[in-house]
């Protein structure tokens, strides 16, 4: 049973390759994996995987990502941020949990939050009672 549900989640549901590039938004439910060029907004519930030789230039909110290529711009997770030792990145992050393998590369700003609720900020008049700024 837990088998089966792991590997509904990991299943690629879409898929850009080498070669390819792309200038847009993406939006996504489930595992998308970049293997090509992407440039522009990338919003999902599931993970995103960039793959090694993967150049992107993109804002991102997803779960999670998985980072092996190239990418600049700002990205906000629910879930886990994982750089590998071939993965560049560059930009802001907001992320709980931040995972990067030796050889990896990051330059800018990470916050590390705590709930949902930090990554896509709310009005605040949407805030709980007790929450301070």
């Amino acid at each position: 049973m837990f088998g089966k549900k792991r590997k509904e989640e990991e299943e690629i549901r879409a898929f850009l390759g080498k070669g390819a590039e792309f200038t847009g938004k993406l939006m996504f439910n489930g595992s998308v994996r970049i293997d090509g060029d992407f440039k522009g907004s990338i919003f999902g519930n599931g993970t995103l995987v960039i793959g090694e030789g993967a150049e992107i230039e993109a804002d991102i909110r997803v779960d999670s990502v998985m980072v092996s290529g190239e990418m600049r711009g700002q990205i906000d997770v629910k879930k886990i941020i994982r750089i590998y030792s071939t993965g560049k990145v560059t930009g802001d992050l907001n992320t709980p949990v931040i995972s990067v393998e030796e050889g990896a590369f990051f330059e800018g700003t990470c916050h590390m939050i705590r709930s949902d609720a930090e990554v896509h900020t709310l009005p605040l008049e949407n805030r709980a009672a007790g929450e301070k700024c």
